[in-house]
């Protein structure tokens, strides 16, 4: 009489279980950024309509103490820097202000993009 042969492999449904389930959590808890903001602000209300842009636009926050440029927090004077880099002189520019900000801090971020003719604003604001 021959004994027959059994072949031993593992098996893998608990592995493939495993993956799956971890597969699902990683989807779930991730998080995906809609747009490159950096600093979270209270914007004032308007009733304006909103405004479609084509180009790849430019972004710029102001908070009472920070300032973000691409959606990274920056410095004035690398705030000054990245600006004169920029070519393009017609891109939309979308400035988010804090309703808190001071006005004497808003005039200094507009007199730097007035430096490098950076004309083309636009303010974003909240819906009523």
């Amino acid at each position: 009489m021959r004994k027959k042969r059994e072949s031993i492999t593992p098996d893998l449904t608990p592995l493939i279980d495993v993956v799956f389930i971890l597969l699902i959590f990683f989807i779930v808890s991730s998080v995906f950024k809609k747009e490159e903001l950096a600093l979270v602000l209270d914007l004032p209300s308007s009733q304006a309509q909103a405004l479609e842009i084509k180009e790849k636009e430019i972004f710029i926050e102001l908070s009472r103490d920070k300032l973000a440029l691409f959606g990274e927090e920056v410095s004035l004077e690398d705030f000054d820097r990245q600006l004169s880099k920029i070519d393009n002189k017609k891109r939309t520019i979308i400035v988010r202000i804090d309703k808190n900000v001071e006005y004497q801090r808003v005039v200094k971020i507009l007199d730097n993009l007035q430096k490098y003719d950076l004309n083309n604003l636009s303010l974003v604001t909240k819906k009523d």
